[in-house]
């Protein structure tokens, strides 16, 4: 059956995947985006869609629409960009939530809120498991962001208990794929960037932190079967690929891949950077039937392509 279903944050790198397959299922689609860190070259392509409407806004004021289902996807999700506002940050967590319950409240919808393994802060257990509270510094220069994203689980659960919302609570773990910003600071796209330009790979620390890495298709599919679970199916779930490996691997996997000559520089680990960061996926296994299946080389090979199309400044797809 056809819904219309609005995605905030829409034209970012995940939201404009997740609109592509929303569109594809038949759904009709608001995508509603203040463009701060979307772009609307990613969403161009849907625009002759008959199902898609664009919608300059930010999630910070209400916003009225008749909607059946919605994705709560926008705020900024990389330290260079969640960082140059960090007030805003906290705002779009935190307000957008409330604007886009409330919403939900009115109109009767499902919600979906895309968390983020942050709320796990420098986690004390490996891997992370949805029952750890987390070790998260409150004050810090990543909490605008980590603190924003646990308020914003608060008020996801308060909703629900208070109002009888229907709500479903992704973590998300990193991601990667085609229209990653290219400036946005996260370390696939700095170490492709710098391998396709010929400039040094930069690695803060000395490359043993590790990171799990999963490819934005995976995601968005995991997305999409949380939201059709049975209203009681909240969350939160995590969502990433448990495969771990180091920052220093993945650099030269990059490195193979690109053919580059780059060599790799060391500089200091920024404050409050996880050390580990690998998810436990038994509950989405159990619960959605998910896993990651896109493996690490062709994930990379893929976002490789897009961004050799990007560097020739065309706006890629």
């Amino acid at each position: 059956m056809s819904k219309r279903i609005l995605v905030t944050g829409g034209s970012g790198f995940l939201g404009s995947h997740l609109c592509e397959r929303l569109l594809a299922k038949g759904h009709e689609v608001l995508c509603v985006d203040n463009y701060f860190t979307g772009r609307r070259t990613n969403v161009a392509h849907l625009l002759s869609n008959s199902g898609f409407e664009l919608l300059r806004h930010d999630v910070t004021f209400p916003l009225y629409a008749e909607v059946d289902e919605i994705y709560n996807l926008a705020c900024p999700a990389s330290p260079v960009h969640y960082q140059f506002d960090p007030v805003q940050t906290t705002k779009t967590s935190v307000h957008g939530a409330i604007n886009m319950l409330g919403l939900a409240k009115r109109v009767q919808a499902k919600i979906f809120q895309a968390s983020t393994s942050e709320v796990y802060g420098d986690p004390a257990v490996h891997p992370q498991t949805e029952d750890y509270w987390g070790r998260v510094n409150p004050i810090g220069p990543r909490s605008c962001y980590d603190e924003g994203k646990r308020c914003a689980e608060t008020l996801f659960f308060d909703y629900r208990r208070q109002h009888g919302l229907r709500i479903k609570v992704a973590r998300i773990f990193n991601t990667y794929g085609p229209r990653m910003h290219p400036n946005d600071g996260r370390v696939v796209s700095n170490f492709i960037v710098q391998a396709l330009k010929g400039v040094p790979i930069t690695l803060y620390g000395d490359g043993r932190q590790t990171r799990s890495f999963c490819f934005v298709d995976d995601l968005v599919e995991g997305f999409l079967r949380l939201m059709d679970t049975p209203d009681e199916v909240t969350g939160p779930v995590n969502l990433g690929n448990p495969y771990e490996f180091s920052i220093l691997e993945l650099a030269e996997k990059v490195l193979e891949l690109t053919g580059s000559r780059s060599e790799i520089v060391y500089r200091p680990l920024p404050e409050n950077d996880p050390i580990q960061r690998q998810p436990d996926i038994s509950k989405a296994k159990d619960l959605l039937d998910w896993k990651p299946t896109v493996q690490l080389e062709e994930g990379l090979s893929r976002t490789i392509a897009y961004f050799e199309v990007v560097l020739r400044g065309k706006p890629g797809g």
